[in-house]
């Protein structure tokens, strides 16, 4: 990942909307911790970059693995499918996906297990969505599907502990908000903010030395914790860009129009996320001993361990005419120059499951 301090240009700075709120607010209070920005940026309730846009396809900021091949959604599909007959195939099931998108992911999902009657007899779908536009975009996407659908912008889900439950999460992890510990040369921690420097613009404080140590640190704990902690038989799917050892490097960015830019150039009006720490993800969730973690693999090995080279071949013998198309788009998902490698893959179950499939 380029640092995103290389990224700055003072004169690339936007006056968004949100920009003004935020200087008012920094005055009054002093800086302010990058969750605390990232908060503001992503789920303002009238300037948040996720509370009034559809950000997801070509004329958004971003593509995710859904929109470039529909195998991706398919291979999850069965992934749910197989997990719960490895619960014993109960006859009552509840699918969560936390930022569901566009509704891409879970209805290729459900159309590619929909030669698995009884898994659909069972299902209950719940798609945990903060963003009104994007929750519209979801169900006209899933405006076919007959199966029972539910809404919600929190994570308060109903007490059914009882109730055997999935949960997948594709590029979620990486917009929650973080803080930041810098630890300078003498290992003398301090939290990362925002400021304003002395020209009344947005500025990082305090960054003493240039090659400062960055750790971020999700509470992804306590995320896992409150969703599926309390779940007497639960498996979950996570799969994020991110890492497996701490660097010192930032692992905060911006996108905007499929283009980086500084994470302070465009508050409100750019995607701002973090790159996951995966062991430290699995660390926080399985702390408790109420959850097994799988070993933390690529997307191209999971991907690659549910089938997709089978099932690309398979559309294309049914496809011919999209035979490059099918090959690009699959490639894509599992090259390591592309997503392959730079995504990585989490499953999470209850202790007396077996092992989920994919992780091999």
């Amino acid at each position: 990942m380029t640092d995103s301090a290389q990224l700055y240009d003072p004169n690339a700075r936007r006056d968004t909307p949100l920009l003004a709120g935020l200087k008012a607010r920094i005055k009054r209070d002093g800086p302010i911790g990058i969750d605390a920005y990232m908060t503001e940026c992503l789920q303002h309730p009238e300037h948040g970059y996720y509370r009034n846009r559809n950000a997801i396809g070509a004329k958004g900021d971003f593509i995710t693995a859904p929109e470039i091949s529909q195998i991706f959604g398919e291979l999850i599909g069965l992934w749910c499918a197989i997990v719960w007959q490895q619960m014993g195939s109960p006859t009552q099931l509840r699918l969560i996906e936390l930022g569901p998108g566009r509704g891409t992911l879970m209805a290729d999902a459900l159309r590619a297990t929909a030669r698995v009657p009884s898994f659909h007899a069972a299902l209950s779908v719940t798609l945990i969505e903060s963003s009104d536009a994007l929750a519209s975009e979801q169900k006209k996407t899933l405006s076919a599907v007959t199966l029972p659908l539910h809404w919600q912008s929190d994570f308060a889900l109903p007490n059914e502990n009882d109730q055997p439950t999935i949960i997948i999460a594709n590029e979620f992890l990486d917009a929650l908000p973080v803080s930041q510990m810098q630890r300078d040369d003498a290992g003398q921690p301090a939290t990362r903010r925002v400021g304003l420097d002395a020209d009344d613009q947005l500025i990082f404080i305090p960054a003493e030395r240039e090659n400062a140590e960055i750790a971020t640190n999700v509470d992804t704990g306590d995320l896992v914790k409150g969703l599926l902690q309390p779940l007497k038989i639960a498996a979950a799917l996570f799969i994020d860009y991110g890492h497996t050892k701490q660097g010192q490097r930032d692992t905060l960015q911006a996108v905007r129009a499929h283009k980086p830019e500084h994470p302070l150039t465009s508050p409100g009006e750019a995607d701002l996320t973090n790159h996951v720490d995966f062991t430290d993800f699995s660390t926080r969730s399985t702390a408790s001993g109420n959850l097994i973690a799988e070993p933390i693999t690529t997307q191209a090995e999971f991907l690659g361990n549910l089938g997709l080279v089978e099932r690309a071949q398979r559309l294309i013998k049914a496809n011919p005419d999209q035979t490059n198309m099918i090959e690009m788009s699959a490639g894509r998902l599992i090259a390591p120059q592309a997503m392959g490698t730079r995504f990585k893959v989490l499953g999470l179950r209850s202790p007396h499951l077996p092992p989920l499939p994919g992780f091999d």
